[in-house]
């Protein structure tokens, strides 16, 4: 069986054509108009066909990962970094645009179905969290292979609670205000933009999460401590997961899940702050990295 999955992201859109479980055998990647919804459900439309065409197929099913969620009470986006999804019905444009019903879910529920599958980071894990570091900041949790997603449509969006155990020597009280008009969120602390942030409010020096990770590996100070600032929060932010879920495994995805050395860091520090003896949840990069989230979108639909 062949199945569309489209990652509708801040940045861009990625589309595939997936044949059977993982056969991957068509991939397009557009820009995504930013700030601009009817030309966002073009773009959609238009790589949806053209996937089609590629592969010589029509009408094929579609799954759609998405910033935010879709509200179960009005049918509204909600909660999207994305501001200009929210409030529109996204699945309802969608449906219309493209002639046919579509399974949508969160972005990060997405990454969690894919690498809770046989191939992915947390095959045969009973709980799998997992964490988007990118744009924004989102959660997903798969029990027992299956998505949960909530009767509010929000389990897993831990990136909109406050920072846990905040430090007042490190300004993280009240901290900075977001996009949900909050105060000290996670998403705010550990998103690209709030790496950034952070470094230039303490050095002065406007650098990209790529520039000060690659000059902390060259020994630059400043950087180093900068992202021994951004460990340490994960590790908290967590810490507060495990603390609530107690999952088997946490999967990293997003740009800042390519910082190697979080893997080995933030469970050496998250133990502080876990309420527990020992503490055997891995935490795991996601196998199948920027492919993963689009992957789990046509995975919404069964092969």
């Amino acid at each position: 069986m062949l199945r569309i999955g489209i990652d509708l992201g801040g940045t861009k859109i990625e589309g595939i054509v997936l044949r059977g479980a993982t056969e991957i055998i068509a991939r397009r990647r557009i820009a995504t108009p930013a700030g601009d919804y009817p030309a966002t459900v073009a773009a959609v439309a238009a790589l949806v066909a053209d996937l089609e065409r590629e592969v010589g197929a029509q009408r094929l099913p579609v799954g759609i990962g998405h910033p935010g969620a879709i509200s179960p009470f009005s049918g509204l986006i909600k909660n999207a970094n994305s501001t200009c999804l929210n409030e529109r019905p996204l699945k309802a444009d969608l449906e219309a645009a493209l002639g046919r019903a579509l399974r949508m879910a969160n972005d990060a529920d997405c990454l969690a179905l894919s690498e809770a599958q046989d191939d992915g980071a947390a095959a045969g894990a009973a709980c799998v969290f997992a964490v988007i570091l990118g744009t924004g900041v989102g959660g997903g949790i798969v029990i027992d292979g299956r998505l949960r997603s909530g009767p509010n449509a929000i389990a897993g969006e831990w990136g909109h609670n406050p920072m846990p155990w905040p430090r007042v020597d490190w300004h993280e009280v009240p901290g900075p205000l977001g996009w949900d008009g909050r105060l000290g969120a996670i998403e705010d602390w550990l998103s690209g933009p709030a790496l950034a942030r952070d470094h230039r409010d303490l050095t002065g020096v406007a650098w990209s999460g790529e520039q000060i990770v690659a000059a902390a590996a060259a020994g630059d100070a400043a950087c180093s401590a900068t992202l021994a600032r951004y460990q340490e929060r994960l590790a908290r932010a967590l810490a507060s997961v495990i603390n609530l879920l107690d999952p088997d495994v946490i999967v990293l995805g997003g740009g800042l899940s390519r910082i190697e050395r979080l893997y080995e860091t933030v469970p050496a520090l998250w133990a502080r702050w876990v309420f527990s003896d020992q503490v055997v949840t891995r935490l795991l990069p996601a196998r199948h990295g920027d492919a993963s989230g689009v992957r789990g979108a046509a995975w919404l639909w069964p092969g």
